[in-house]
């Protein structure tokens, strides 16, 4: 789908914003990127632990503490139950490793198996930690919407603690305490923290509980600071906004990763990506660690994944990174196989690229793996810009369906709005505006496909259905310097909300070739301009590129740092290409 390529417009009140950014010693180039996302001052870019939300803003939190010091103080048996995407496994790591860091001595987790017990606190899943006679459950990015869960735990005389960041349904369980930034009544300025920062900010509750009950006067004080890297790996993975406490939470966790100061399973993941730790920036954590953290839950068991982290040993934590690794080149071969096949329904639908797509899209093929189909989702709103459901067969004739969004349509509230015209059609839903999951009777999926579509109509209206990449503008010749690629590259960090820069314009193709099957390698010059610049444009079209009539490219590309046996250079990151 051809992409518009639409500048970012200053605020109201630029340049003044931009202009006092460059007074303070900021570059005018990344003055104009700050001003463009909001930023007025440049105190607001202090990122400082000391700038962070206060926990006892958070409601229940220091209910939460109360409950766990209390938990602690009589030795009780905790289970933790956690996710299987990456946001899960680091609550889980914290969660587990910061309470025997603060004494107790039975604490262990449970992540369910998404093929046999789907998502959240089941009854099933109680049913599961109960084997352990435990005290308390803590859900960690889940339990929001686990209404039988948690009355299956109470029947049991089992308390619960819901910690959790997804959008709250009509009625919440009946938990001891709930820990949520998104439910009725929290007055929480940020809601945008994952489920790892939830349960941090717990954490910084139960410090302070344990501090006022003498609890360190014999015992070493836990130092947070140490599960920073769990936290910025969590966030970034989990594609939360990345408002200005997120970024302090990222940008802290990223100091440490570079200083060295991280857990094993990190390190050991970013060395088995060829990365060093060094030069880690958000993106690393987003496309090179959490995609294999995540392949523990779509292909085998998530606690693959939550054991490396825990590895205390680089030897362990080798071994675990190792096997992860390889489950994330077995997810690439699936994911691929299955979107060859969505391409091909695609065609036979007459929706090539070219052609006038639905407004919305749902696809459905026996054999696919549920494990992949919310990358194929993603995979396929990026093609169509178009909301998404892929499905595969669950159990006793269930499809399970993962959903993916586009700005201005917020899928779980789509899914409800379609549940409630349609009772009894959707068997559950949960997610947020982006993403969501959904599992319906496989007689349903042509019902349910049509009242999708219906549903996103009615709120499509002003909705953008071409794909945008916003720009910072064009880059003046002097401006590709690897100084300055160098400061944008560690200038965030960058995510959701806060994207990195991407800047456009005209360039002569010097010399161009494919590399790695599906790549192209181009050397290029700006027109108008004689500086020579290397440029890279992943998964392109490989029957129309490497193309020798093409003289003259228009570009969307990120400024970024080529390293190469010890030498650095500037290197265009292309995001979007098209021939002129």
């Amino acid at each position: 789908m051809q992409k518009l390529i639409r500048r970012r417009q200053l605020s109201a009140t630029a340049p003044q914003p931009a202009e006092r950014l460059a007074d303070a010693g900021i570059h005018p180039l990344l003055a104009r990127v700050y001003s463009a996302r909001g930023i007025d001052s440049s105190a607001q870019l202090d990122l400082g632990l000391a700038r962070l939300l206060p926990p006892g803003e958070l409601l229940h939190a220091d209910a939460a503490a109360t409950l766990l010091a209390d938990a602690l103080d009589t030795d009780q048996r905790i289970v933790v139950v956690g996710d299987f995407d990456a946001d899960g496994a680091t609550s889980t790591t914290l969660v587990v490793s910061a309470l025997r860091a603060f004494g107790a001595r039975h604490v262990d987790y449970l992540v369910p198996n998404r093929f046999e017990y789907g998502y959240g606190l089941t009854p099933e899943i109680v049913a599961l930690a109960a084997r352990d006679n435990p005290d308390l459950i803590i859900t960690v990015d889940n339990g929001i919407s686990s209404l039988e869960g948690v009355a299956a735990a109470s029947a049991l005389g089992i308390t619960t603690l819901i910690t959790d960041h997804h959008l709250a349904g009509r009625e919440l369980p009946q938990a001891a305490v709930i820990v949520n930034p998104n439910q009725p009544g929290c007055a929480f300025p940020s809601k945008a923290l994952a489920g790892v920062g939830v349960i941090f900010y717990i954490m910084l509750a139960l410090r302070a509980e344990l501090r006022e009950r003498g609890w360190f006067a014999q015992r070493a004080e836990v130092n947070l600071a140490q599960y920073l890297d769990l936290v910025a790996l969590g966030t970034v993975a989990d594609v939360v906004p990345l408002d200005r406490n997120n970024r302090i939470l990222v940008a802290e966790g990223l100091r440490r990763i570079r200083a060295g100061h991280c857990r094993p399973g990190i390190l050991a993941l970013l060395e088995v990506a060829s990365r060093r730790c060094a030069t880690v920036v958000a993106s690393d954590l987003g496309f090179v660690v959490a995609p294999r953290i995540n392949a523990a839950g779509r292909l085998e068991d998530m606690s693959i994944g939550i054991e490396c982290l825990l590895s205390e040993d680089m030897d362990s934590a080798r071994t675990q990174a190792s096997r992860l690794h390889q489950l994330n080149q077995d997810r690439r071969v699936i994911e691929q196989d299955m979107q060859d096949e969505a391409l091909q329904i695609l065609e036979k639908l007459a929706l090539a690229e070219e052609g006038s797509a639905p407004v919305a899209m749902t696809l459905y093929q026996s054999g696919w793996h549920q494990g992949v189909i919310g990358i194929l989702a993603s995979r396929i709103k990026d093609r169509l810009h178009r909301p998404t459901i892929a499905f595969a067969d669950g159990d006793a004739g269930e499809l399970k369906g993962s959903a993916r969004s586009i700005p201005g349509i917020h899928i779980r509230d789509i899914l409800d709005a379609v549940a409630t015209r349609h009772p009894g059609l959707v068997t559950k839903f949960g997610g947020h505006a982006m993403a969501a999951g959904l599992t319906l009777p496989r007689d349903g999926y042509e019902t349910f496909a049509a009242a999708f579509v219906e549903e996103v109509e009615r709120h499509a209206q002003d909705v953008q259905l071409q794909a945008v990449i916003e720009s910072d503008g064009e880059l003046s010749a002097d401006e590709f310097q690897l100084e300055l690629a160098t400061e944008l590259r560690f200038a965030g960090p960058w995510g959701q909300h806060f994207p990195e820069p991407i800047f456009d314009g005209r360039f002569t193709i010097v010399s161009q070739r494919l590399v790695g099957e599906k790549h192209l390698k181009l050397v290029l010059t700006p027109v108008g301009g004689d500086c020579l610049l290397d440029a890279i444009a992943f998964n392109i079209d490989p029957e129309f590129w490497p193309n020798s009539g093409v003289t003259e490219v228009e570009l969307a590309y990120r400024l970024d740092v080529n390293e190469f046996r010890g030498q650095r250079s500037v290197q265009l990151m292309v995001e979007h290409l098209v021939a002129c």
